[in-house]
């Protein structure tokens, strides 16, 4: 929570002061402790050395304490935000755009189900097993990608090509390739189709099925 303190000292000092009149009036409905007491005492001493550090006269001595004050008043204030103001219920939104501080984001943004599947890469180089990895149809990079949970892979020994992902009758699910698919030794030389999608997340939400690909069971 870096970023919402303003940099600038007159600026920073403008918004502090009106955190502090907002909480003034508020803090007992939000069952805070005042800001008089929480950070009072440190306003006035960084109004007071603020004002030192910008008349025609000052001295270097005038901006060392300008800055120690602010630095105090700062650390205190972002405490408070912290303890009292982001999470506490009693503190609506509209509140802490008045104070100029952080509204808590309760809600994850819904991850869009995808429009492109993954694109199967099968090793066949151990003895009775596949070896499936993935990419997106959109991407070289290896893997799923960002926001989506897996890939669920439908697939079925047959002697000729489906003619519809129906036909693939058996479905593995994957979040971490390679998926490993392991066979007898009498199934060796058999033929088996596979074809994919992406699931984004564990509520089962799906993308498109990709293109069916075909391997041997070696």
């Amino acid at each position: 929570m870096s970023d919402y303190v303003p940099g600038k000292d007159r600026e920073f000092l403008d918004w502090a002061n009106g955190l502090y009149d907002y909480a003034a009036v508020h803090y007992s409905p939000w069952n805070v402790p005042p800001p008089q007491t929480a950070f009072g005492a440190l306003m006035e001493n960084y109004q007071t050395a603020y004002k030192a550090a910008v008349s025609p006269d000052h001295s270097s001595v005038d901006i060392l304490r300008k800055n120690e004050a602010r630095g105090a008043l700062e650390k205190e204030i972002r405490a408070y935000v912290k303890e009292f103001l982001i999470n506490n219920s009693l503190v609506t939104d509209d509140d802490r755009k008045e104070m100029g501080v952080p509204i808590h984001k309760t809600t994850r943004t819904p991850v869009p189900v995808p429009a492109t599947y993954p694109a199967l890469k099968i090793d066949t180089g151990v003895p009775r097993r596949l070896l499936i990895t993935y990419h997106d149809s959109a991407s070289e990079k290896r893997g799923k990608p960002e926001g989506v949970h897996g890939a669920e892979v439908r697939w079925a020994q047959l002697d000729k090509p489906p003619a519809d992902v129906g036909e693939l009758i058996n479905s593995s699910f994957d979040t971490k390739p390679p998926l490993i698919l392991d066979f007898k030794e009498h199934e060796r030389g058999q033929r088996v189709f596979l074809c994919a999608r992406w699931e984004i997340n564990r509520d089962g939400e799906k993308g498109p099925f990709g293109n069916i690909e075909e391997a041997f069971i070696p």
